[in-house]
C-alpha cells in the first residue's frame, strides 16, 4: 500500500477528534514523517539532537545489525513535552502509521496525566528538545576549545554515572550542604599548620585512624548523597566550569528519561490499549486499512516468541496491554484513569498483575546455565512480580552514595548492597571508579560486595588503576 500523506493527515485529524470525544486529555502533538535511518538515529541517541559520544555510534551499529537480522523494527519514536514530538517512519505503510498515530495519542494522554511524568516534566519546564540541542551545541564548542580527547574523557565519566541520580531530589538543586571549600577553610582545620600543608598534596593518602579528631572537618556531606552526578559537578575540587557543565547536562537528561524508564510497561500498555480502542471505533477507516492496522497491532502486542515457543524476554507492549485490558474489564475506565495518574511500574505490577492473569500469559522465572539450557524455577506470583521489577530499581543501577569527603579530599563511597539485594560486577565497578577518580582528582574508595555478597573495598587513584582488597573469604 503506497503512502498517502493527504489521507494520513485526514485520518490523524479524525483520530484526534475521536480521542478527545473518548475522554483523552493530552498535550498537542507534532508529527513528522522521517527516513528510516533518521528514525534509527533518534531511537539510539534518545533525542533528535544530543551531545556527541562514541557510545551512541556503537549502539547505532548494533541497532542496524538487529534490524538487518529482522529482530528490531522501529515504528515510531515519541518525545514527551508540551508539545509532544512524534516521528513516524517513511517506509511504514499508511495502515501502520495510522496505528502509530493512535498509539502516540495514547502516550500523550499518559504523559500529561501520570504524576511521575508531570513532576519531572514540570522540573524541566515541559521542554526537552530545545535544551538538548543547546547542550549539544555547548559540547561542540567545548570540543573546539579543549580538544576531543579532553572532552571525551569527561563525557566518558559522566555517562558512566548516567543512572546515578537521586530521583527524590529536585532537578535544580541548591548546594545547601557544607561545601568542600567551606569544609577546607573551617576554623578548626585552618588552625593546624600541618593539615594546611597536607591538604595541598595532590593525591595524599588518608590520615591514619589514630589522627586527632580535631584535624577532621565537620561531616561532609551531612547525609549520604546518592546524586553522584550532582555531587561531583558541585564539589569536585578541581573541575573546570565546562567540565561541571557536562556533568550537569548528563544529569538533566537522565532526569528527563527516568519516567520513560520507570513507567515503560504502564505507558506502552496504555498507548496500546488506546490505539486498539481508537482503531476499533474509527468507522471512517476503510476496511482494508483497518484490517492491516489490526494485523500490525497483533504484531506489536504479542510475546517475542511465536507459536508454542517460550518467550524468554518480556514484551512491555504485550504485558502492559494485557494488564490494562484485564483491569478495565474488571474495574472500568474511571478506575483505570486513576491508576494511570497515580502509579508507576512498581505499583502497577505489584497491584494489578494478578495470579490469574500471570497464568494466562504463561509467565515464569527461569535460570540459564553456561551451556544455554533453560530451567523454570518459579511461577509464584510474588516472585514473578519482583523478578519483573528487579532491573527497574534505581534506574537499574546499584545504589551508591557519597559517604564522606576526608580532610585530604579523598572520596568515600558506599554501596547499599543489602537494599539492592546483590553485589557488584567488580570488574565493571573498578572501571567506573577509575572514571570517578579521574574527575574527582583525589583518591576514591568504594565499600561494596562482590557477586557472592562478600564485603569488598575498591580504591582508585587519579593516575592509577583501581585495586581491590578483600574483607572475609574470597569470592
Amino acid at each position: 500500500m503506497q503512502h498517502d500523506g493527504m489521507n494520513l493527515a485526514v485520518y490523524a485529524e479524525k483520530l484526534e477528534k475521536l480521542a478527545v470525544s473518548s475522554g483523552l486529555d493530552y498535550y498537542p502533538i507534532h508529527f513528522d514523517i522521517v527516513p528510516n535511518n533518521f528514525m534509527s538515529e533518534i531511537a539510539v541517541y534518545g533525542l533528535p539532537v544530543r551531545m556527541p559520544h562514541w557510545s551512541f555510534g556503537l549502539r547505532y551499529i548494533h541497532q542496524l545489525i538487529r534490524q538487518g537480522m529482522g529482530h528490531s523494527r522501529i515504528f515510531e519514536v515519541m518525545f514527551p513535552g508540551n508539545p509532544c514530538h512524534a516521528y513516524l517512519a517513511r517506509d511504514n505503510s499508511i495502515a501502520e502509521n495510522t496505528l502509530v498515530i493512535a498509539h502516540v495519542i495514547g502516550h500523550a494522554d499518559f504523559v500529561k496525566n501520570n504524576h511521575l511524568f508531570s513532576r519531572f516534566m514540570h522540573m524541566a519546564g515541559n521542554r526537552i528538545l530545545e535544551p538538548a540541542a543547546e547542550r549539544a551545541h555547548n559540547i561542540e564548542l567545548a570540543l573546539q576549545t579543549h580538544g576531543q580527547q579532553r572532552v571525551e574523557a569527561v563525557l566518558d565519566a559522566a555517562l558512566a554515572l548516567e543512572p546515578h541520580i537521586d530521583i527524590n531530589q529536585r532537578l535544580h538543586r541548591e548546594a545547601s550542604d557544607l561545601t568542600f571549600k567551606e569544609a577546607a577553610t573551617d576554623r578548626t582545620v585552618m588552625s593546624n599548620p600541618f593539615l594546611n600543608k597536607f591538604q595541598q598534596l595532590p593525591v595524599a593518602q588518608p590520615p591514619s585512624r589514630d589522627t586527632d579528631d580535631a584535624l577532621i572537618p565537620p561531616c561532609f556531606p551531612r547525609r549520604p548523597e546518592y546524586d553522584l552526578l550532582w555531587f561531583i559537578a558541585h564539589f569536585a575540587p578541581e573541575l573546570a566550569g565546562w567540565e561541571r557543565d557536562i556533568f550537569l547536562a548528563v544529569r538533566q537528561e537522565s532526569f528527563y528519561f527516568y519516567p520513560v524508564f520507570a513507567c515503560q510497561i504502564m505507558n506502552e500498555g496504555w498507548a496500546s490499549y488506546w490505539h486498539a480502542r481508537l482503531l476499533r471505533e474509527a468507522d471512517f477507516l476503510p476496511d482494508e486499512l483497518y484490517l492491516s492496522a489490526v494485523k500490525a497491532h497483533s504484531d506489536v502486542v504479542r510475546p517475542f516468541a511465536g507459536d508454542d515457543q517460550l518467550a524468554l524476554a518480556i514484551n512491555p507492549y504485550h504485558l502492559g496491554f494485557s494488564i490494562w485490558e484485564d483491569l478495565i474489564e474488571k474495574q472500568g475506565i474511571v478506575a483505570a484513569r486513576a491508576i494511570c495518574r497515580e502509579e508507576d511500574d512498581f505499583g502497577f505490577i505489584r497491584n494489578y498483575l494478578t495470579e490469574e492473569l500471570a497464568e494466562k500469559l504463561g509467565l515464569f522465572v527461569y535460570t540459564a546455565n553456561s551451556e544455554g539450557s533453560i530451567r523454570i524455577i518459579e511461577r509464584d506470583i510474588f516472585s514473578l512480580r519482583e523478578a519483573l521489577l528487579a532491573s527497574r530499581f534505581n534506574y537499574g543501577a546499584p545504589r551508591i552514595a557519597v559517604n564522606k569527603v576526608h580532610v585530604d579530599g579523598s572520596l568515600e563511597l558506599t554501596h547499599d548492597y543489602q537494599s539492592d539485594g546483590s553485589g557488584l560486577d567488580l570488574g565493571r565497578a573498578e572501571r567506573v571508579l577509575e572514571y570517578i577518580a579521574r574527575m574527582w582528582r583525589r583518591p576514591v574508595v568504594l565499600h561494596t560486595a562482590g557477586a557472592s555478597g562478600i564485603p569488598r573495598v575498591i580504591s582508585s587513584h587519579p593516575a592509577e588503576k583501581p585495586a581491590s582488597s578483600i574483607r572475609g573469604d574470597t569470592d
